[in-house]
């Protein structure tokens, strides 16, 4: 595409002092008449590009319109690198390649192997040990809605169980807590919602194109909805499960109990996920209190236990 080449061309003289008609032709694979008109395009859009005459000749753009690659250090390039790989599961390769070879040319070529080295040390990886594989399939259709900006069809399961048709314009693609969700307007509620990704199904981009809204951004803090059934429930903890209870109840709600126990203040919502949750912790977690929450975990317990005794 000829837009595609344009960005690159553009990359390629701001990285380089000069470069000829020619050797733009070559590495484009495009005759030298196209690159002419490239450049002429660009000039017309307010490029501030200058072309030299003679053998030691060429295009460029002007050095006061360059970015000052020291105004980048290793450092701030290494976090960048470090942000985009957490971001891999929802790029393409293709895309990811092409904005790390961008990133990196910020600083001069020979600081890129610090660069790699650097960026490398820390790995941010956030996909699952098996995953979901519909899920990037249904990323990419999400990307490319909100890039184009039409609309999308799915089905949706609700808390109710009840699968509805859903037609949204989306508007905003968020990970939290390694669940992604999708934020829009529902076309059906004519208001805006968020979508679980793990309830969407045949999911479809529509070829009809809409004018964007003032977008009201739905707040993921629980506000409204798990703030106001949020209860603190005591758990006695095996020492084994210490991470997990500071990474989800903080240390202040971490003491110490025993030589291999602790206690902790645990942030819980009555519902079927709560006691799942608790459940999954096993014979490491014993809940001691309040009463009729203890006694609730212990009737699902024997509920669990009767399906494997039948």
């Amino acid at each position: 595409m000829k837009i595609d080449r344009l960005i690159s061309i553009i990359m390629v003289l701001l990285n380089n002092e000069r470069v000829s008609a020619v050797e733009l032709a070559e590495m484009f694979e495009v005759s030298t008449r196209t690159i002419y008109r490239d450049i002429e395009t660009l000039s017309l859009a307010g490029i501030p590009i200058v072309t030299f005459n003679g053998v030691n000749g060429g295009i460029s753009i002007m050095e006061e319109y360059k970015v000052d690659k020291k105004l980048f250090t290793i450092s701030d390039i290494s976090t960048i690198l470090m942000g985009l790989s957490s971001v891999s599961t929802t790029i393409s390769n293709k895309e990811l390649i092409g904005t790390l070879e961008k990133v990196k040319s910020l600083l001069p070529k020979a600081q890129v192997k610090d660069i790699e080295l650097k960026s490398n040390q820390i790995t941010i990886d956030l996909t699952t040990w098996m995953g979901n594989k519909s899920f990037k399939s249904n990323i990419d259709k999400i990307k490319s809605a909100l890039n184009d900006n039409k609309l999308l069809e799915f089905e949706y399961y609700g808390t109710n169980r009840i699968k509805d048709k859903r037609i949204i314009e989306p508007y905003k693609l968020i990970l939290k807590e390694n669940n992604w969700y999708l934020q829009g307007y529902c076309t059906f509620k004519e208001d805006f919602r968020v979508f679980k990704l793990s309830r969407i199904s045949n999911l479809k981009i529509l070829d009809e194109v809409f004018w964007q809204r003032e977008f009201i951004e739905k707040p993921l803090d629980g506000s409204g909805w798990i703030d106001k059934r949020l209860i603190k429930i005591k758990l006695l903890v095996d020492w084994s499960l210490r991470e997990q209870m500071v990474e989800r109840c903080g240390e202040d709600n971490v003491k110490a109990f025993s030589d291999d126990k602790f206690i902790v203040d645990f942030p819980f919502v009555a519902d079927d996920l709560g006691y799942n949750i608790l459940m999954g912790f096993g014979d490491k977690c014993e809940c001691i209190g309040p009463e009729n929450m203890r006694l609730e975990l212990i009737k699902r317990i024997r509920k669990l236990l009767s399906v494997y005794e039948k």
